[in-house]
């Protein structure tokens, strides 16, 4: 008996041991899930999908709808109910027979009640088998929605944060530019060379860049966390960007021969499925001038006595089987003119798919210009540092041998600098334009 006892203790002990792992196990997976070791425009765009409010609530408001549709058709099946009352009466109903009165039941009366009812044919539920497919694909069609939004606008924010984080380093490597010449300027400053202007330009263009370095970095935490609120993120969370420049410089081309059609837009698709749902809507108010049809039973329990101790003891049962027909004859012209708004709805989807053809139309055109342009910006302004280089290069080696004056150092590396930002701010610009180019053509899907 001891040993069973001992075995049994060693069994519970290791179940519970097993228990708490695996909840430790599963703690920590889903720690690891909530955040990111590196950030990547494709791991953005996923862990927002996966994470963000909006989607999680889209996702919801399908399950809710499901539900909704099994509510609906759940009245096909036959619906059985059971009502039981009791009643005691104080006096007892009297009727004149041959001009005497006489008291009519008794005085303690119970009864129980199983009723069937079976839908034959009625609109409403009729409506609900129909209209089942729409519905869902509806609610499907609207989170897909969501989510092609979501992934433009995080892909956005996320060359956004990019932009100003090259900023930071551009101003970075130009500190550290400027501080050696600051160093040059004093040394020859010192030496007799020249006077102390020179030192002092320095002095001022390195405290302008720490400036700028200092704003662009207050402004990319607010463009991080606005990053992090579309993906849905801990907001207490790190946040390691990673990226390839060189891979997303090749990623900016697109074919610009590329015709958009409007049905490829998740718009369209939504529109469909709005009119499939307008011409059940139509259908359902020609369907209101026939009848509803149901077969309906009843099984009746009757007890009565005026001894309530014995109320139970004698039933008087009765049942029945009926088939109810229901025939609208005439609501006030109600039916007339709930089919003519329901045509009218119709009508007027036929007009929303139009306008959104033209509204596809415009607005790939107005992303393939901005596309375009940034594109024709962004292949100028990459000349533009190379030759910025070399020439902050030259003339910084002939101001170290006398030849130019420190004031066309300063203007060189103001030069470079700007065609730097100018550059990384117009390849981000080219990126988010292609982002608009492929939403307008409808090739961002989920």
């Amino acid at each position: 008996m001891d040993f069973f006892f001992r075995r049994r203790i060693r069994i519970i002990s290791a179940s519970l041991l097993l228990s708490l792992f695996s909840s430790f196990v599963h703690a920590q997976n889903a720690s690891s899930d909530s955040v990111l070791s590196e950030v990547t425009l494709k791991s953005a765009v996923e862990y927002a999908i996966k994470h963000q409010p909006r989607i999680q609530q889209a996702l919801l408001d399908e399950q809710i709808t499901a539900s909704n549709i099994k509510s609906k058709l759940a009245d096909w099946y036959p619906q059985v109910n059971f009502n039981y009352s009791l009643q005691h009466n104080f006096l007892l109903q009297s009727t004149v027979i041959g001009g005497n009165p006489i008291k009519l039941g008794v005085n303690n009366t119970s009864s129980g009640q199983f009723t069937v009812t079976q839908t034959i044919f009625n609109k409403d539920v009729l409506l609900a088998k129909r209209t089942k497919g729409d519905v869902l694909q509806q609610a499907t069609q609207t989170t897909s929605s969501n989510k092609i939004d979501l992934a433009a606008n995080v892909s956005k924010a996320f060359y956004d944060v990019l932009a100003t984080t090259q900023q930071i380093k551009v101003a970075e490597e130009n500190i550290v530019r400027i501080e050696r010449s600051l160093k040059d300027a004093t040394s020859q400053y010192k030496a007799g060379v020249t006077d102390k202007i020179d030192y002092k330009r320095a002095t001022i263009s390195l405290n302008n860049i720490k400036a700028s370095k200092r704003s662009n970095e207050e402004i990319v935490q607010a463009k991080v966390a606005y990053l992090k609120s579309l993906m849905g993120y801990p907001d207490s969370a790190a946040f390691n960007i990673v990226y390839d420049s060189l891979a997303m410089e090749n990623e900016i081309t697109i074919d610009t021969t590329q015709l958009p059609d409007y049905k490829s837009r998740i718009e369209y698709r939504l529109l469909e499925t709005q009119r499939n749902l307008l011409q059940s809507n139509v259908l359902y108010n020609k369907w209101s001038y026939l009848p509803s049809v149901a077969a309906n039973g009843a099984y009746n329990l009757n007890f009565q006595n005026n001894d309530f101790g014995k109320l139970y003891g004698t039933n008087y049962p009765n049942s029945f089987a009926a088939l109810t027909l229901s025939v609208p004859i005439f609501q006030g012209g109600k039916r007339k003119a709930n089919l003519k708004t329901a045509t009218l709805q119709l009508q007027r989807n036929e007009q929303d798919i139009f306008n959104l053809k033209n509204a596809v139309n415009a607005q790939y055109a107005q992303a393939l210009a901005s596309y375009k342009s940034s594109l024709e910006n962004y292949l100028a302004l990459k000349e533009n540092v190379t030759i910025a280089k070399e020439v902050y290069d030259v003339i910084q080696l002939q101001y170290r041998s006398g030849i130019k004056t420190y004031l066309e150092v300063v203007t060189a590396e103001t030069d470079l600098r700007t065609s730097q930002i100018n550059y990384f701010n117009a390849l981000y610009q080219v990126l988010s334009a292609k982002v608009d180019v492929q939403k307008a053509l409808g090739l961002i899907n989920y």
